[in-house]
């Protein structure tokens, strides 16, 4: 299989992770990215075991994402935070927590089922704990509780919640889900270090593909042959479509989100969804933690999160949505500082209206943004597979970071066929490359890209307890 040369364009998540697949497996690949780092796009901070945050989408992806973020933890057991969330829904909002019972009660069931087929996808803690429900009065017994450095049993992880949530505005009962955190600066630390380490990988960074051609069985990018062709551009995977000479209908939406640094909670919190209708002034509310008092933020409303004209579809002229200039200067170049300021604000003032003593928190200069695509024409769809054009070009459109590796799986499959060898039974691999990684040099990596994208340096850290063990890099002066 080392004869077979892959071209894969874009080193986000999905790229950096098809290259790093195909690189256990035996497989040659090149790699192209247009930024000088890898895995640089959108603010990517939740694992999605069981799609929880999202009512609107079917049972069908939620247990897609459950299976397919099992898999994402084996692949990237580093970059996980692992802490849980916390799903309350405003007095205000139509919903009620017992709607999410039979979904959970059929994840619970699904999460089970894989782990009787292989032990090692026991990563969400025990079956009987992948969720609870939490009465009002469960949850005022722990008001007077004091909050811990390093919560071990689930009414520890809710006693930041009973002391700082405002309970008069929230439906009881509260749920406690096993989903956990997506560190993207590790993720981006663990995926340089990982193919940086593999001999069959060859990484191009600061490269935009100019030209695509077909010649016969081969594809010609930017003059290095290839015999399959990998389009894991993100949002930008239109534009390689165009050139490849195929269209696709596809949805694009600009997204952000916010750091905010509170000092009186230093604590480590789980995450907290308040769920809302999406693209109202009342819309979801995502408290994110990271170490030393910073949270990350989304208010999935028009003036936090969301945006007029964000979400742009395809058309018939171009498989590239167009994004209004403003959006790409954004990408490109950077936030007005004023402007991400005042957005900054009202993220916090959208949490603190749940969370009344976090409206002393303060953004810090730099929001979380990017584009995301969205394959076909359906704005909910969370779950997305591989594509395939004959048999010699696929298109990874990831919607959520843990869709990448059954992607990865769908094209060794089809390398597999044009190749005529047989591939090592890849649904096996156990990435000893990521396994092998050491934390420290993982964290040290993540500190390094957070401080040249401006970002703390706490956001590289996964837990007090570890980041006290390391060298320090202060967040003096971010």
């Amino acid at each position: 299989m080392k004869d077979l040369r892959v071209g894969i364009i874009g080193g986000g998540v999905a790229g950096a992770s098809v290259a790093l697949y195909l690189g256990e497996i035996g497989v040659r690949s090149t790699l192209f990215e247009s930024s000088d780092t890898l895995v640089s796009g959108p603010p990517i901070c939740h694992l999605h075991a069981g799609g929880n945050l999202y009512r609107e989408i079917s049972d069908k992806q939620c247990i897609a994402l459950l299976k397919e973020s099992v898999e994402f933890m084996r692949l990237y057991p580093a970059t996980i935070d692992y802490r849980p969330t916390i799903i309350a829904v405003p007095k205000d909002d139509e919903g009620k927590s017992e709607d999410l019972l039979p979904r959970l009660q059929l994840l619970k069931d699904e999460y089970k089922k894989l782990i009787d087929k292989d032990k090692n996808n026991k990563l969400l803690g025990d079956v009987e704990d992948y969720f609870r429900f939490f009465s009002s009065d469960e949850i005022e017994s722990l008001k007077d509780k004091v909050a811990l450095k390093e919560p071990k049993t689930l009414e520890e992880w809710m006693i930041p919640f009973a002391k700082n949530v405002d309970l008069e505005k929230i439906k009881f009962p509260i749920v406690l889900v096993q989903e956990y955190g997506i560190n993207i600066f590790r993720l981006a630390s663990c995926a340089t270090l990982a193919l940086d380490a593999l001999e069959l990988v060859e990484v191009k960074t600061n490269h935009k593909v100019k030209e695509i051609k077909r010649v016969g069985l081969k594809w010609l990018v930017d003059g290095l042959e290839f015999d399959y062709l990998v389009n894991a551009a993100g949002f930008r995977s239109g534009e390689i479509d165009d050139m490849a000479g195929y269209q696709r209908d596809r949805l694009v939406e600009f997204k952000s989100a916010y750091i905010s640094k509170c000092k009186k909670f230093d604590d480590a919190w789980p995450e907290v969804i308040f769920h809302g209708q999406r693209g109202t002034p009342k819309g979801m509310g995502q408290f994110t933690p990271y170490p030393n008092g910073y949270f990350q933020l989304h208010g999935m409303t028009k003036d936090i999160t969301l945006f007029d004209n964000g979400l742009i579809r395809s058309d018939k002229e171009s498989s590239q949505p167009k994004l209004d200039d403003m959006f790409l200067d954004m990408i490109d170049k950077g936030w007005d500082k004023e402007f991400a300021q005042q957005r900054g604000d009202r993220a916090i003032k959208h949490l603190s209206t749940y969370i009344p003593s976090f409206k002393d928190a303060k953004p810090t200069p730099k929001p979380l943004y990017g584009a995301q695509q969205i394959p076909g024409d359906d704005a909910s769809l969370r779950a997305a597979e591989v594509s395939f054009e004959d048999d010699r070009y696929a298109r990874c459109e990831i919607v959520k970071a843990s869709s990448v590796l059954s992607m990865a799986y769908e094209i060794s499959k089809k390398l597999q066929d044009i190749s005529g060898k047989n591939l090592q039974n890849s649904k096996k691999v156990e990435f000893s490359t990521t396994k092998s990684l050491k934390e420290k040099d993982i964290t040290k990596c993540a500190r390094e890209l957070c401080l040249k994208r401006d970002y703390p340096v706490s956001m590289a850290d996964r837990s007090m307890k570890k980041q006290e063990l390391l060298d320090g890099i202060s967040d003096d002066g971010l």
